[in-house]
C-alpha cells in the first residue's frame, strides 16, 4: 500500500509537471485524492522525503523536493564505510568506479572545452600551486576543477552523478584513511589534464586521466594496508 501511494504522489508531480519547490495539496487533500488513511499518506511522505522527492517543511506545508544526488551519496558513503570496517577494499572499489566514469568521458570533452572553462581550469590550477607551496592542496580546489571539467559535456544529470562518486569518495578517505599526497605531482597531473583536453587528443587526454587516477590508487592502496 505505501509503494501505490508513493507512485501515486510521483504521478501526480509528473502529470501536473511540477517544479522543485512547486507545493503539493495538502495532507487531507490527498488523503481525498487518493482514497487512502492519514497514517498512509504521512508513511509515503516520509519515504519520499528521505528519497529527496518531496519536502516536507513543518509549519508550511509540502513541496516538491530539490531532486537532489544526496541519496544517492549517503547510500555510497554508507556502503563504503560499512565494507571499510569489514576489511573490504570498498574505498577503492568507489574510486575505480570515479575512474571508470572519467576516463569514458575524456575523450568527449578533448578539443571541445570552451575557451571561458579552460581558463578557469588554468585558473584553478595556479590556486593548487599556491596552495602545494604553503603544503597541501585544498579538496575544495580538487572538487572545483572537476566540477569545471566536466561541465563542457552539457549534461547537467551526469555532472551531478561525477559530482556524487566525488563527494562521496572524499568525505569517505577523509574519515577512513590519511592518503599522503605529493601537492607537486597533484599539481603536474592536473596541468597535463588541462593541456591534453586543450590539445584536442584524445589519448593524450585519457592516459592523463589514468595517470592520475592510478597516483590515487596507489597511495590509497597502501595507506588501505598501512591501516589494517
Amino acid at each position: 500500500m505505501a509503494n501505490d501511494i508513493q507512485e501515486r504522489i510521483k504521478k501526480l508531480i509528473i502529470d501536473q509537471r511540477l517544479p522543485s519547490g512547486a507545493p503539493l495539496p495538502t495532507e487531507t487533500e490527498l488523503m481525498e485524492l487518493l482514497g487512502v488513511s492519514r497514517n498512509s499518506v504521512r508513511e509515503a511522505q516520509k519515504a519520499l522525503q528521505a528519497m529527496g522527492i518531496i519536502e516536507i517543511r513543518h509549519g508550511f506545508g509540502t513541496y516538491v523536493g530539490p531532486m537532489t544526488m544526496a541519496p544517492m551519496i549517503e547510500g555510497l558513503v554508507f556502503r563504503t564505510v560499512a565494507g571499510h570496517y569489514r576489511g573490504e577494499d570498498d574505498l577503492l572499489q568507489l574510486l575505480e568506479l570515479r575512474e571508470a566514469v572519467e576516463t569514458g568521458l575524456i575523450a568527449r570533452l578533448a578539443g571541445r572545452v570552451p575557451a571561458a572553462d579552460l581558463a578557469e581550469l588554468d585558473a584553478l590550477v595556479d590556486r593548487m600551486e599556491e596552495e602545494a607551496a604553503a603544503g597541501a592542496v585544498r579538496a575544495e580546489t580538487d572538487r572545483a576543477f572537476h566540477a569545471t571539467l566536466h561541465r563542457g559535456l552539457e549534461n547537467p544529470l551526469l555532472s551531478e552523478v561525477l559530482e556524487a562518486f566525488w563527494v562521496a569518495f572524499h568525505r569517505v578517505r577523509t574519515d577512513l584513511v590519511e592518503v599522503r599526497t605529493d601537492p607537486a605531482v597533484t599539481c603536474a597531473q592536473h596541468r597535463e589534464i588541462i593541456a591534453a583536453v586543450r590539445s584536442g587528443d584524445a589519448v593524450r587526454a585519457e592516459a592523463a586521466i589514468r595517470d592520475h587516477f592510478g597516483n590515487i590508487r596507489t597511495r590509497l592502496g597502501s595507506a588501505h594496508r598501512f591501516a589494517r
